[in-house]
């Protein structure tokens, strides 16, 4: 339940740690978990039920506030530094993975080493196989290393809330569509598959690249409050990130994304037909430099530039 997450961290952003501190704020997310999956089973949507369960509890500020008082108590009231603040709320929320994630992740991985070198034995006359199942393969390959990707993203950490399921499950595709296209086009000089596979794997790299910048620019902050907390006071202020203060501008970068791709993706075509296909890759390399400076130039602004009321 991120929410429950999120909003318990605000509540919480800001109080100075300690076992006392951390067993109230477990105790209060049992109680809000346990109730937001009640209000779940009457048809309360997710987020609505983790917030009316928030508010049902009562003032958490003020329990919060209770709690910093007796630590305050507890340790004469004594500063600490930013990062004695920022070490001691990571030793408290330190979140380990889940024995389960970590299986699946080795054995992903393992998926992935195992039927890549099979199909490089078949790419050199070791190992029969049909070029069918070689893709086949392959593709099951890339479908391992989204997994890796997605899984892992989908994972509550220390410093980050979990992804939601279905943004991870864009980024097990991206990774899927891009390692694939990737192999395909590794596995063309080797005999395995005809000249006209570079065309399908400049395409699904285009498609699994646009996916990507998509999901990167309408990515929202998964930092949790203690981590926003460190990070604003030690903040430079002297540039600042234009996307989370303008989406328009984070989804006019998407655009440009999108027609630099398919620019790129027509071009390697042509050059493929013309020229020949191993220089046509070099499009792909021109598109991903003209998007890393377009993006430098959206993203990042000067003090000058900036709006004035972010000045």
């Amino acid at each position: 339940m991120t929410t429950v997450h999120r909003l318990l961290d605000d509540a919480f952003a800001g109080v100075e740690p300690s076992p006392e501190v951390q067993d109230l704020k477990e105790e209060i997310r049992a109680n809000l978990e346990a109730r937001a999956a009640e209000l779940q089973a009457g048809g309360v949507t997710p987020d609505d039920a983790a917030r009316r369960a928030f508010d049902e509890l009562g003032d958490v500020r003020a329990l919060v506030a209770d709690a910093q008082a007796d630590v305050a108590a507890q340790t004469g009231g004594a500063p600490r530094t930013p990062m004695q603040e920022a070490f001691a709320v990571a030793q408290q929320q330190r979140v380990r993975p889940k024995p389960r994630f970590v299986l699946g992740v080795v054995l992903a991985s393992l998926v992935f080493v195992a039927l890549v070198a099979v199909a490089v034995l078949a790419a050199l006359d070791v190992v029969a196989l049909p070029a069918v199942v070689v893709a086949a393969f392959l593709l099951t390959a890339s479908s391992a290393a989204g997994f890796v990707v997605g899984s892992s993203l989908s994972q509550e950490t220390t410093t980050n809330h979990p992804m939601p399921s279905r943004r991870a499950g864009g980024y097990y595709l991206a990774t899927g569509l891009t390692v694939f296209a990737l192999l395909l086009a590794a596995f063309v000089p080797l005999g395995v598959f005809a000249s006209w596979v570079y065309v399908v794997a400049a395409g699904l790299f285009v498609v699994g690249g646009v996916l990507f910048t998509m999901l990167g620019v309408t990515q929202t902050n998964r930092k949790k409050a203690w981590v926003r907390d460190v990070a604003r006071a030690h903040v430079s202020g002297h540039h600042y990130d234009r996307f989370e203060h303008d989406p328009v501008a984070a989804a006019r970068f998407g655009v440009y994304t999108v027609v630099i791709w398919l620019v790129a993706f027509v071009v390697f075509v042509v050059l493929g037909i013309t020229v020949g296909w191993a220089w046509s890759w070099l499009t792909f390399v021109v598109a991903l430099a003209v998007m890393m400076l377009v993006l430098a130039r959206m993203l990042f602004m000067s003090q000058d530039e900036r709006p004035h009321d972010q000045q």
